[in-house]
């Protein structure tokens, strides 16, 4: 198996505002710190890897749920990262939770127990930062009822 080697390019444009650059024909992103250290005129990197996060978990459902030929779009993914100080006073993202919604009601789905017992372990991001971090995730359908 090879691995792969991702690259992303961060060009300073004034003070704690980055263009992010991610190559070929992907268009760059802005971040920025909020105030008071920056203006706030882009996700903070707190922001991206809670995209980051919730864009991998919502993949790997949506992919192991297409396994099964199902269909449960729009889905809808809510990424909360804790905030706080360490035992050394600095500020270290403490925990994460993730709510995925599904778009549709659970009885709309087969195999859906079977998807929400192995989905994250297919999550490549999630996987690797919850070596560092807890995170917690919760599956709903579009009713409200908790499936996870």
């Amino acid at each position: 198996m090879s691995n792969e080697l991702v690259t992303v390019e961060l060009a300073q444009v004034a003070d704690y505002r980055y263009e992010n650059r991610f190559g070929g024909n992907v268009p760059a992103l802005f971040s920025d710190e909020p105030a008071p250290l920056g203006s706030g005129q882009g996700p903070s990197p707190v922001q991206l890897l809670c995209a980051a996060v919730g864009n991998c978990l919502s993949d790997s459902l949506l992919f192991a749920l297409r396994k099964f030929k199902q269909q449960p779009e729009p889905l809808h993914t809510t990424v909360q990262a804790e905030v706080g100080r360490n035992a050394e006073g600095r500020l270290r993202i403490l925990q994460m939770t993730a709510t995925l919604r599904l778009g549709v009601p659970a009885q709309q789905l087969q195999h859906l127990d079977r998807v929400l017992g192995q989905f994250e372990s297919f999550c490549t991001v999630t996987q690797s930062v919850g070596q560092g971090i807890p995170i917690a995730v919760k599956v709903v359908d579009a009713e409200g009822s908790v499936l996870k």
